[in-house]
């Protein structure tokens, strides 16, 4: 059977990430871009987590997150602070211009939803995100080919 479906994932990923990164720039928001905004997604969350439950809840590798929080950190959007009980791990924590700028994510991510979904009826895309959540669960591991 000739399938599309990584294909098009991949190419729908490459497409979200520039339309977000452009509906942040037509609304004048530049304290964080779209990859940083799933960090932060993340920590809107759950504030105060590590670096590994980061890593895990966005994809993205351990390498590349600790440059792009470096960069959060000098931005003033983070702070690291030792684990309770633990100097040696570290929690990332929200600092107050990072709280301050949530409901602008979440402004822009529902016009995001909004043309994801567009046209889709309320079971086509109850439909789709569980054919997607059985991809991702595939793809993590928890079924084996």
């Amino acid at each position: 059977m000739d399938t599309q479906g990584g294909y098009l994932i991949s190419r729908i990923h490459r497409m979200g990430n520039r339309l977000f990164d452009s509906l942040l720039a037509e609304a004048d928001i530049d304290a964080f871009n779209g990859a940083q905004g799933r960090i932060l997604y993340v920590l809107w969350q759950e504030d105060g987590v590590s670096i590994s439950q980061i890593a895990q809840r966005t994809g993205l590798a351990n390498t590349t997150l600790t440059s792009m929080l470096d960069r959060m950190a000098e931005a003033e959007l983070i702070c690291r602070e030792a684990a309770p009980g633990d100097r040696r791990r570290q929690r990332i924590v929200l600092t107050e211009k990072a709280r301050m700028l949530k409901n602008d994510y979440e402004r822009i991510s529902q016009r995001m939803n909004d043309m994801y979904y567009a046209g889709f009826s309320e079971e086509e895309y109850a439909q789709l995100e569980g054919y997607l959540l059985r991809i991702l669960d595939n793809l993590e591991g928890g079924t084996s080919p």
